[in-house]
């Protein structure tokens, strides 16, 4: 065998024994898509669940398979959850759109306008604000509760709407992400043209900048309406009357009556759960067209 063969059939040998990238490429997708498929029924798990336990009744909630139907009972279950302490739970659901769609919208507009003086703007004290807003986002919500609540308390707030609506004007980590996106999105060179064609700041701001901030002003909205509309602590603080209660207290009072008078609500409960995350399912699929116009813009950029 000559040198030119022994160095082909060599050549050979280690083409074989090499991996194939095409082989090594479908290993990793099939690889992901195993691990999307455990993060989706992860994530579904609890909302089928409850979607099969408000179609049942006292009886098959507790004695049924608790993953899969036993009996259609869903109607009388939402004309009960409607009609229970006439119809409270419809008073409920007005004040958690009240709290977190009006408390959700003054907040962005006013994350906005600050994020985007603390981006475009230099002013005496600009890093110590900024730094100031990243650390308060750090703080949780709990252990402001309380000072919140005395304060209130002090000036008549308590037990009003009004105490669920100023803490929800204010939040920094909106005002963070308000600036960032003011950052990437708003070039310095539009402001001055803009300015040099003689509009005034609160023109800019209103109808240039917020145009051109539909997208983060959206994610920014829908973060702060989850997070209000999903609020426990705070409300169950400052809320002392059930009509000025939200969906989250009102079944959560509900579910406690089966040890305080024997009344088991949990049929109720389920529903009423049910029903609480459709808001939120919707205003999904509601932002979806904002965040698509941004993407878009973004890639004509």
């Amino acid at each position: 065998m000559t040198l030119t063969e022994e160095r082909r059939k060599a050549q050979q040998i280690r083409r074989l024994n090499k991996p194939d990238p095409a082989a090594r490429s479908r290993g990793g997708q099939r690889f992901l898509l195993v691990g999307l498929v455990l993060a989706s029924a992860y994530s579904l798990f609890p909302v089928w669940w409850l979607i099969v336990a408000a179609t049942k009744n006292r009886t098959g909630l507790y004695q049924s398979n608790g993953l899969w139907f036993s009996g259609m009972h869903l109607w009388a279950n939402l004309r009960q959850v409607f009609t229970y302490e006439n119809g409270i739970f419809l008073r409920w659901t007005a004040n958690s759109f009240l709290y977190a769609g009006v408390g959700s919208l003054g907040g962005t507009l006013i994350a906005l306008a600050t994020g985007y003086g603390l981006a475009r703007f230099e002013f005496p004290g600009r890093s110590a604000v900024f730094a100031c807003v990243v650390g308060s986002f750090l703080i949780p919500i709990a252990l402001l509760t309380l000072p919140l609540y005395l304060m209130f308390s002090k000036i008549g707030l308590v037990d009003t709407p009004w105490a669920m609506l100023i803490p929800c004007l204010i939040n920094p980590f909106s005002v963070y992400l308000a600036k960032v996106y003011t950052e990437a999105t708003i070039p310095f060179e539009l402001l001055e043209a803009a300015r040099l064609d003689g509009a005034g700041e609160l023109r800019i701001f209103f109808s240039i900048v917020l145009r051109m901030m539909t997208t983060g002003g959206a994610t920014v909205f829908l973060l702060a309406f989850v997070n209000t509309w999903n609020a426990f602590f705070l409300p169950l603080t400052v809320l002392r009357g059930e009509n000025n209660w939200t969906l989250n207290i009102g079944l959560y009072n509900w579910s406690g009556k089966r040890l305080e008078s024997g009344v088991d609500l949990t049929g109720l409960v389920l529903t009423g759960a049910l029903l609480s995350i459709v808001p939120m399912a919707v205003m999904m699929v509601a932002m979806r067209r904002y965040w698509r116009t941004g993407v878009t813009l973004g890639a004509l950029k």
